[in-house]
């Protein structure tokens, strides 16, 4: 899913982290300090980066602002450490560090920490994405007759390469805007209704009510007739995941 850089100058920390991120799909490259840290940032900008304090030749602070500093800080960074103060966490976050994770640090909060990391380098992207498109697109406007639409035209909106008519009820609208949005999830996630879940912010449960009232196919193929929503059920209890992981 991500391309993640691990930095800490413990092996044992390094492995964990290495082998849970891998389970949940991720790339993971480790670095044992500063430098081996800024070589692989040489070669390419992972999607996130782990990033310890306390190293023996370089301290984490340190690296993060040599990175804000060259223009290097293009990705997030979350800070890790079993000995920092506040005032530490809080000049780390001044330079650009994103989260902050205290060892022993707890699974679900490390995984929800990465969550929240990759999310927000999507959706800074996609403002870039959505500045450069509206700085351009007066220019099309001027320049660019076929763009223009003839007088009465019944107004669109294409969503993945999918027409939506902008003229339709609003209900309408929206369950077919959200037909689009699930199937489109579906399919990039490969048909996992936990990552597809993860990503609307639904609960698994009412995902799927959702998917049965909206019409959409739970597996690879065409879209399923509607059908009347099934009562909701509880999701069954599972074991405590917030385990702790190695400290320093």
């Amino acid at each position: 899913m991500a391309n993640i850089l691990v930095v800490d100058d413990e092996i044992g920390i390094r492995e964990l982290l290495s082998e849970i991120l891998s389970d949940e799909g991720h790339a993971v490259q480790t670095a044992d300090s500063a430098a081996s840290a800024r070589a692989i940032r040489q070669m390419e900008a992972p999607d996130l980066v782990l990033l310890d304090i306390w190293m023996p030749d370089t301290d984490g602070v340190t690296l993060l602002k040599e990175w804000a500093a060259g223009g290097q800080l293009t990705m997030p960074v979350i800070m890790m450490s079993g000995h920092a103060t506040i005032d530490t966490a809080s000049e780390a976050a001044r330079f650009g560090a994103l989260d902050f994770l205290e060892k022993p640090i707890a699974m679900a909060r490390l995984l929800s920490s990465i969550r929240n990391g990759l999310e927000h380098a999507r959706l800074a992207r996609s403002s870039e994405m959505a500045r450069n498109a509206m700085v351009s697109a007066p220019a099309r406007e001027l320049h660019d007759p076929t763009d223009a639409k003839p007088p009465g035209a019944p107004g669109s909106a294409t969503i993945a390469g999918v027409a939506v008519s902008l003229d339709q009820p609003l209900r309408d609208a929206r369950d077919q805007f959200e037909r689009v949005y699930f199937e489109y999830h579906l399919s990039k996630e490969n048909f996992s209704m936990t990552r597809v879940a993860d990503r609307a912010g639904l609960e698994r449960t009412h995902l799927y009510r959702k998917l049965k009232q909206l019409g959409v196919e739970l597996a690879r193929g065409g879209r399923r007739p509607e059908r009347p929503a099934t009562p909701e059920r509880a999701p069954a209890g599972g074991p405590d995941q917030d385990a702790d992981l190695l400290g320093d």
